[in-house]
């Protein structure tokens, strides 16, 4: 392990699968993600031990190091992550969300529109899903009512544009999140994050499905046509804990009603700061530099993490400046922000440094993803349906575990090595197959806190969000297999070809599952959805 005096096995055995094969089997088991990964870490320092008949004190002393020198080798990210959760608290204490919602009030008249401006609120809040679940409900909940959209229905639309929506933003948590994931010999993480947004079929997927559901008359289908239908005959809406959303709301914003300048602003000064701070790290405007007078050169250059923590801070200072100038709050409001804002993405901290700590015990420690490669380049699996196996694997494990972010920590630096050795061409494939089915884990499963988030921000009771949410999330999880089936078998054509091929297959099976299901899984079959009264 460079740095640290530890030697990589070159020959790994198979029980250098057994750290992941704990970590994902405790996850399934006991669905607490930071227990699983932190056995599934020392079960790994225990068996390189072992190995090379090291002093068991190692132990210990190699699982400190690694947590260490992982926290070392990303703190931007951790810095990024900690800065963009301020700049969330900031907006939220604004009131430029509310003020969106007073607005959307007084202009929208059916539910169909309704439906597209909770969508494309959902859209524009892509920085954070917390942020985005929060905030989306809240907001447009009294607009979704008066036009009789039912609870369910917004629950759907609100989680529906919160990860799939994060996961294909350069400029988001999520981002920072897999890119860090990316070795460095492996290539440049932005670059290949870049690459993966149009294969990454289950979020485009998911967004053009929310926004046909929303503008097309009669397009609910299961118990989702029977919410809806009940909530336009009755007005009877199937809320959870009624006001929690709006106690959260009001905990943020110190009952604000800003200016939609106060949202839209600090949001277009973040990807801006952000794109401008990629290339001037990626040498852009340095004479001599591989990225010297070229944005894409630039772009592959850059260092993601520093430029993300270096605009977020900037950021923060220009934001600052615009809400004293604004008097959207003063001093003391806008410092009281910071430790709300830290601590909020505490959890997703703690979850990355061990997510990271456990992929290096498999890529530096055990050579894992060596002994998959060589097995699967042995078995005579066919390479071509790679992609859609790994799609399933990540979506079953993210849907068991109810975290996205724990799934691709696993599965990158695995299926990194395995496309290494059996099909180089096929990674950036690979790799948007592993999102793609671990933000369906994120979105469908109900322990998910995305899932949960979008109940809460709706005022819907979580488990008819969940019954009424599934059916979709599958419909598009099931065209999303045969695309990256699709991408596996039309790679030879090159990856704008095999890209292009796929997903436009993908959306015309959706849209002819969408014009069918509707038709024969109407309200009428569906006898009653979860209500909190049982």
């Amino acid at each position: 392990m460079e740095g640290l005096g530890y030697t990589l096995i070159e020959n790994p055995g198979i029980w250098s699968i057994i750290p992941p094969i704990i970590a994902i089997a405790l996850a399934l088991i006991t669905k607490e993600v930071v227990f699983s990964l932190v056995l599934g870490i020392l079960s790994g320092t225990v068996i390189y031990t072992i190995v090379m008949s090291l002093s068991p004190i190692e132990i210990l002393n190699l699982t400190a190091t690694l947590f260490y020198q992982k926290l070392s080798d990303n703190g931007s990210m951790i810095i990024f992550l900690s800065l963009l959760g301020i700049i969330v608290v900031l907006v939220s204490r604004s009131g430029g969300s509310r003020a969106y919602g007073e607005w959307a009030s007084k202009r929208f008249k059916s539910t169909a529109s309704a439906g597209v401006a909770t969508s494309c609120l959902g859209v524009l809040i892509f920085i954070d899903d917390y942020f985005n679940c929060l905030t989306v409900g809240t907001v447009m909940k009294p607009v979704t009512d008066r036009l009789k959209m039912s609870r369910e229905k917004l629950a759907y639309v609100i989680d529906a544009t919160a990860a799939p929506v994060c996961i294909i933003a350069p400029i988001s948590s999520w981002a920072a999140a897999v890119i860090s994931y990316f070795p460095e010999e492996a290539g440049n993480g932005m670059t290949a994050f870049m690459q993966s947004i149009p294969m990454n079929f289950y979020a485009v997927l998911t967004l053009f499905m929310v926004f046909y559901m929303s503008i097309r008359k009669n397009a609910d289908y299961g118990p989702m046509a029977y919410a809806q239908k009940k909530c336009q005959e009755e007005g009877f809406f199937n809320t959870a804990s009624e006001g929690q959303a709006e106690k959260e709301l009001e905990k943020a914003s110190g009952s604000k009603v800003g200016r939609i300048s106060d949202l839209v602003v600090p949001i277009v000064i973040l990807i801006l700061l952000s794109i401008l701070s990629m290339l001037y790290v990626g040498g852009m405007w340095t004479e001599g530099s591989d990225g010297y007078g070229s944005i894409a050169a630039a772009f592959g250059n850059t260092d993601a993490g520093a430029a993300l923590a270096f605009s977020a801070f900037v950021s923060l200072i220009v934001i600052f400046i615009y809400y004293l100038v604004r008097k959207t709050m003063n001093f003391k409001e806008f410092f009281g922000c910071i430790n709300q804002g830290v601590q909020s993405m505490v959890p997703a901290n703690v979850i990355l440094v061990l997510a990271w700590s456990i992929s290096a015990v498999c890529r530096e420690l055990l050579n894992t993803g060596r002994f998959v490669a060589n097995f699967v380049q042995e078995s005579g699996i066919p390479v071509q349906i790679l992609p859609a196996i790994i799609f399933l694997i990540a979506c079953l494990l993210a849907f068991a575990t109810g975290t996205a972010w724990g799934t691709f920590g696993i599965l990158i630096p695995i299926i990194i090595e395995i496309c290494r050795v059996a099909a180089p061409q096929l990674l950036i494939t690979t790799m948007a197959a592993t999102l793609a089915g671990s933000v369906f884990g994120d979105h469908s499963s109900p322990i998910s806190d995305t899932t949960i988030l979008a109940s809460t921000g709706a005022e819907c009771y979580h488990l008819a969000h969940v019954t009424t949410q599934a059916p979709y999330a599958v419909t598009v999880a099931v065209c999303c297999f045969f695309g990256y089936l699709i991408a596996g078998f039309s790679i030879g054509l090159g990856f704008a070809a095999s890209c292009i091929i796929s997903l436009v297959i993908g959306l015309v099976l959706l849209n002819i599952l969408l014009i069918v299901l509707p038709k024969v899984w109407t309200a009428d079959k569906i006898k009653s959805v979860p209500t909190k009264n049982g």
